[in-house]
């Protein structure tokens, strides 16, 4: 039986990366936000550290929609991974109700995981190439910024939490994997 796995984190902790693992691991679909985003952005001319409209993020949430409900036609063996940066605000726990409206749905377990790792540990990426070509959020001071303004979604009462400035991101996907009854 396939799991919906939901990896939540500030920019820079490390989702894509887990969720990488994660997939090598245990076989499942990486669907991360960018796979969404990126296309999106990059259509509309949107740099990793420009300003998105209204407008564009609504054509990003409608690929994120299309993209959600395809995994409801998936074989029942396989497994789903997703990923976002949810803010402190009220209105982003739909995006977690969603995803576990969607896995009851599917008749799959829901496995939340919200990843923390300290300001420092978060700001080292935000200058890596890679983050560019990947229309990823750019610049500590915008991190910092982003960090004391939204902040962080607080974990929902059946999350695994993981620190992954404490874990390689192996160690990360097999606590997971272990969490959802994955485990050797």
């Amino acid at each position: 039986m396939g799991c919906r796995f939901y990896l939540v984190g500030p920019p820079g902790s490390g989702k894509r990366t887990v969720s990488k693992a994660l997939s090598t691991l245990t076989g499942a679909a990486l669907l991360d936000n960018h796979l969404a985003n990126d296309p999106i952005f990059l259509a509309a001319g949107v740099s990793s550290d420009g300003e998105v409209s209204a407008e564009v993020w609504e054509l990003c949430f409608a690929v994120r929609k299309a993209i959600r409900a395809a995994t409801l036609h998936a074989p029942p063996t396989l497994s789903h991974i997703f990923t976002n940066y949810l803010t402190a605000e009220e209105r982003e726990w739909r995006n977690v109700d969603r995803m576990r409206e969607l896995a009851a749905k599917r008749g799959v377990p829901f496995i939340p995981v919200w990843l923390t790792c300290p300001l420092p540990e978060l700001e080292r990426p935000m200058l890596l190439p890679e983050r560019t070509e990947r229309l990823k959020r750019r610049g500590p001071a915008r991190l910092r910024e982003l960090m004391k303004g939204a902040g962080n979604l607080p974990a929902p009462p059946d999350a695994l939490i993981l620190d992954t400035f404490m874990l390689t991101p192996e160690q990360s996907a097999r606590r997971i994997a272990e969490y959802a009854g994955l485990g050797e």
